[in-house]
């Protein structure tokens, strides 16, 4: 399995770690990352399987599971002690499931902060997309190889509030189809599905919780609604709502200098 990733400023033991969502990659953070104060602070970015410039074979199953396998490996991998995570959209599942690792003493490293961003952590409460909602059908396959760079475009800006530039599709179209990935969305999205499976494990581990937590919303997402977030701030213990007002389903590329300002306080 080749894992797409980069790893910046000072090798050391602590990191700050960027989870990315579906069905997009790494690259969502590409515009925030040069914003950040701290030039001292190690930041790892990647690609999980089956998604952007990884590897997205055909006989892998694509869990949750799996994929919290791979953050956990390549972290060992590359001598990370201790996280502070930031997570966004689908990431934020991977990091559910991290954090039922932690309360049960499986994590081979310490995690000392949060921060979530606009994911569909209750699913019962998301509004997915209509093409999301075929892609979980059993017509999903046929959908995803027929699925076209317009559709594509079109859907993500139903889903942000402030337009994003034509380029910016244009690379998040083309990270997504690379290497055969239209043929993997109908399995990439199987994670909505473990949302409802994994429920108990999940939100038990975030009722529990007992470091700081961010979590950093735009308000106007019409997929990972506010109400989600609201209900987080009041089962998390001391967990702290931003707003970014105006701002959809993807604030590190709608609103970057906010979403960099916020994580500066946040790393701080």
């Amino acid at each position: 399995m080749d894992i797409f990733y980069r790893d910046t400023g000072p090798r050391l033991p602590n990191a700050v770690v960027f989870l990315h969502g579906f069905p997009s990659s790494s690259f969502d953070w590409h515009a925030v990352l040069p914003l950040l104060d701290n030039p001292a602070q190690r930041v790892i970015v990647f690609d999980l399987p089956g998604y952007g410039l990884s590897s997205k074979p055909a006989g892998y199953s694509y869990s949750l599971m799996e994929q919290a396998d791979i953050v956990q490996m390549l972290l060992k991998r590359l001598g990370v002690k201790q996280v502070k995570l930031i997570a966004h959209d689908m990431g934020t599942s991977v990091t559910c499931e991290l954090l039922a690792r932690r309360e049960r003493g499986l994590l081979d490293f310490e995690l000392s902060k949060l921060l979530l961003m606009n994911g569909s952590v209750h699913i019962e409460m998301a509004h997915l997309t209509p093409s999301q909602k075929v892609l979980l059908t059993p017509a999903g396959p046929l959908f995803a190889q027929v699925s076209s760079r317009t559709i594509f475009k079109l859907q993500l800006q139903k889903i942000v509030s402030k337009p994003l530039p034509e380029q910016e599709l244009e690379a998040m179209w083309s990270l997504m189809v690379w290497n055969d990935g239209k043929s993997r969305l109908a399995k990439i999205i199987g994670y909505v599905r473990e949302r409802s499976k994994f429920r108990d494990r999940w939100i038990g581990a975030l009722n529990r919780l007992d470091i700081p937590v961010t979590l950093l919303w735009g308000r106007d997402d019409p997929v990972a609604v506010a109400a989600i977030a609201e209900k987080l701030a009041d089962e998390i213990p001391g967990a702290e709502l931003v707003w970014l007002e105006g701002v959809g389903h993807y604030p590190q590329l709608e609103a970057p200098a906010e979403v960099a300002a916020v994580i500066d306080r946040f790393l701080a």
